[in-house]
């Protein structure tokens, strides 16, 4: 191989790492840093102050697990970014914990789909390993990276923001519904029923899949808000997981009155086409009779009398 190919190769390799890795390293202390490349992230421990932040997004499995192994991240981890499980999960190694979430992401016609999430929070260190692009993920590292204080915070509690975020997706996810739900019923008002019981149909299935999605979130949620699963930590950070946890149980409310409101808009199309049969049976009432003093009338003048 020759010395140019070489280094074409190379080059290869650390764009295709620049673009699956994407670190900060919070400073309180001096200035924040923009961790380009694998080798560029520390293997000491970090001081206080410092918090870094690792985001691989579609990293390929080799360069995954080099990585996993220089930050030292649990096996179990490594397995679930690698893997297709589906289902959230809470897992405490001790000296670090690691969570697998569901991002709810809508397709057209509200057909929402999820994209797995792992999230591994460590001493002054913070992963997040995923293999689809996620908008929450791109905008708080662009809002965070402005900021110079990340890094007084804990590895727990920026897991805690993050997680937050996840649940972000939610409650967009439901303004949009609610959105369809207001159309839908316009178009009720206004007497446009032909397409009206497909998108009823279509709505409670989006509604039963948002629940069906979120639902089994609680194990993550409930479980950092119990008292022995991490009592070593600061009461502030569990301060943040009670407050999670608060925002989950809205966001299980807000889901369920989702299916409420697909009830709502059903019971407003059967009175809507209640009231357009009664307009038709009131029509065709009056028609009916209107018909039958007509044919009286023309059976009496058709009658045959006779002159005296």
């Amino acid at each position: 191989m020759t010395r140019s190919s070489h280094l074409d190769g190379n080059r290869r390799r650390n764009d295709g790492e620049a673009q699956a890795m994407r670190a900060i390293l919070f400073d309180a202390d001096g200035g924040d840093r923009v961790l380009s490349d694998a080798e560029e992230l520390p293997t000491a421990e970090l001081k206080a102050g410092q918090l870094l932040w690792v985001d691989l997004h579609a990293a390929a499995e080799h360069e995954l697990r080099r990585i996993a192994q220089r930050l030292s991240l649990p096996s179990d981890a490594v397995a679930s970014a690698l893997g297709n499980e589906t289902n959230p999960a809470l897992h405490n190694c001790g000296s670090c914990f690691w969570v697998r979430v569901i991002v709810a992401r809508e397709a057209p016609g509200l057909e929402f789909s999820g994209d797995a999430l792992t999230l591994v929070a460590g001493k002054n260190l913070v992963v997040t390993l995923h293999r689809q692009p996620l908008a929450f993920i791109d905008a708080l590292r662009e809002r965070e990276s402005a900021q110079g204080d990340i890094g007084a915070l804990g590895a727990a509690s920026f897991a805690a923001s993050l997680l937050d975020w996840h649940l972000s997706s939610y409650f967009d996810a439901v303004s949009r519904f609610e959105m369809a739900v207001e159309r839908l019923e316009v178009d009720i008002l206004r007497g446009r029923h032909a397409p009206c019981l497909e998108e009823l149909r279509d709505l409670r299935k989006a509604a039963s899949r948002l629940r069906r999605m979120l639902a089994p979130h609680r194990v993550v949620f409930a479980g950092l808000a119990r008292p022995d699963f991490r009592p070593g930590e600061e009461e502030a950070t569990n301060g943040h997981f009670h407050a999670l946890e608060r925002t989950y149980e809205r966001a299980m409310d807000m889901v369920e009155n989702a299916r409420d409101l697909v009830v709502g808009s059903f019971e407003l199309f059967s009175s809507q086409t209640a009231l357009v049969t009664n307009e038709s049976m009131r029509t065709l009432t009056f028609a009916t009779v209107v018909i039958g003093l007509l044919a009286v009338i023309a059976g009496v003048l058709g009658m045959n009398f006779q002159t005296p």
